[in-house]
């Protein structure tokens, strides 16, 4: 190794880190921070992990750590020359020099056969951004040129662009993934591999894809990247495919129905369920797309074969939890919901979905309303208020549901109303009337009314009768 491959920058390095590197010097063993925190460092961000290189065998590791004060080893994969040491509650990884042997499953390498150089260990790494290594004492290693990467922009794989794709699809999406969270470009004959292997992702785990879908998602520059590398990503989500180059042929758009969606997805904040709800939402239309006498298209019951193509996505294609799924698909159904501005109808909404929900459900009809023609925009004053109005509810603690009713099943019961589904039913109605503000939410209230709509005021008998139990 040269000293021209080494640059004068520094690295800032916590203590504990720096503890980890000095403690394998000290022991004769080389020791260098790699990878992402490397790549991070340097474009001035503070990484959120580190992970540390060494000469050093497993066992080699392990005695180095003996008997440190405020440290502790575990085996998290010794089969990988890995192991975590842990300082003070804090976990550095550390793996020792490795070259990794054929990848027969596109995957995972066959075999690990470990190294006592450096120049090795970052020759296997996937892109030259995140193959550059640095010790406090020994300075910095760029081999692939990462540095002068890193200043211009761009991701460019590590050696022959097909074999590293070929080694590990999951590289094509943690690409993709780089360039919209970085903005970087992707460099020519790293772009065109991507093409050219995007068939090998049907191999990868719905697990490894949906995390690097998500990160994708929620970057700045997502749009941009779901634009260039579409037919990639309909390697992973083959239903998003349909809406490649769909017209619309309505006066309300002026996209078609994939542009509209990249709109959207730009527009909406960098949630990993509000992106990927925007990314589904118009899914459906090119299944039911009808045009008039007029030659105007119309997507007349979208939003349900939307939520239905949710649901396909994740059954095959996704791995998520339950909730995350159910919250996309809910979102999806009811994104073209009309939502009107009047105090009625958001307490309604409030009512029937609940705060987070409706937040979000309002924040994809704002980024849909963003994503169609700029001459319906006024319509972005209607959510303006909506929000407004939302806002008022909550800090007026309004009832949400009939948790919040100042009545509940024992106290009809009380009054002498059966029990059964209509003592159910009624406190609905109770609720609607609340929320619609034609009853207030006081007890004497509440109890007048239930006696109104179960006709428990019929005869003057029992007028008196229900006055009496009122009063008890």
């Amino acid at each position: 190794m040269t000293e021209e491959i080494r640059s004068s920058h520094t690295v800032p390095v916590p203590d504990n880190v720096c503890f980890v590197l000095r403690r394998l010097r000290d022991g004769g063993y080389e020791s260098y921070l790699v990878g992402g925190c490397v790549r991070d460092s340097l474009l001035g961000n503070t990484p959120k992990d580190y992970d540390v290189a060494t000469n050093a065998r497993t066992a080699q590791i392990e005695e180095a750590f003996a008997g440190a004060a405020g440290c502790r080893v575990i085996e998290t994969g010794i089969k990988h020359g890995t192991v975590t040491v842990i300082t003070d509650g804090f976990p550095v990884e550390v793996t020792t020099y490795r070259v990794d042997g054929t990848y027969s499953d596109g995957r995972h390498p066959d075999s690990v056969m470990f190294s006592d150089g450096i120049e090795d260990d970052l020759s296997r790494r996937d892109f030259t951004v995140n193959a550059m290594a640095y010790s406090p004492e020994a300075g910095f290693v760029d081999l692939f040129g990462g540095e002068e990467d890193l200043r211009q922009g761009v991701i460019r794989c590590v050696g022959d662009p097909d074999r590293r794709f070929h080694e590990d699809a999951l590289r094509i999406l943690r690409a993709l993934r780089f360039a919209s969270v970085l903005g970087f470009a992707i460099e020519p004959d790293t772009a065109a591999a991507i093409r050219r292997k995007r068939h090998c992702l049907g191999l990868l785990a719905k697990e490894r894809v949906t995390a690097e879908l998500f990160g994708l998602l929620c970057g700045a520059h997502a749009a941009e990247v779901l634009r260039e590398y579409r037919e990639v990503i309909a390697e992973v989500l083959p239903p998003i495919a349909p809406m490649f180059d769909c017209r619309q042929d309505n006066p309300y758009h002026i996209y078609d129905v994939w542009e509209h969606t990249l709109q959207v997805v730009a527009n909406i904040p960098p949630d990993r369920v509000l992106r990927l709800a925007a990314l589904l939402h118009d899914s459906g239309k090119p299944h039911c797309r009808t045009t008039d006498a007029d030659g105007v298209g119309h997507f007349y019951g979208h939003a349900d074969i939307s939520a239905a193509i949710c649901g396909d996505i994740f059954a095959r294609y996704l791995r998520t939890d339950k909730k995350t799924a159910a919250r996309v698909t809910l979102l999806v159904r009811c994104h073209d919901e009309p939502i009107e501005p009047s105090r009625r109808v958001m307490h309604r909404r409030l009512v029937k979905y609940g705060e987070e929900v409706l937040r979000q459900l309002l924040a994809l009809h704002r980024a849909d309303v963003l994503g169609q023609s700029p001459a319906y925009r006024s319509r972005l004053d209607a959510l303006d208020n909506a929000v407004c109005i939302l806002d008022e509810l909550v800090s007026e603690s309004a009832c949400m549901s009939l948790n919040d009713l100042r009545i509940n099943g024992g106290d009809l019961m009380a009054m002498g109303i059966s029990p059964g589904p209509g003592l159910g039913q009624l406190l609905r109605t109770l609720l609607t009337e609340v929320c619609d503000g034609r009853l207030a939410n006081e007890q004497n209230a509440l109890r007048s009314r239930a006696l109104e709509l179960t006709g428990l005021w019929e005869t003057p008998q029992q007028n008196d009768e229900a006055k009496g139990r009122m009063t008890q």
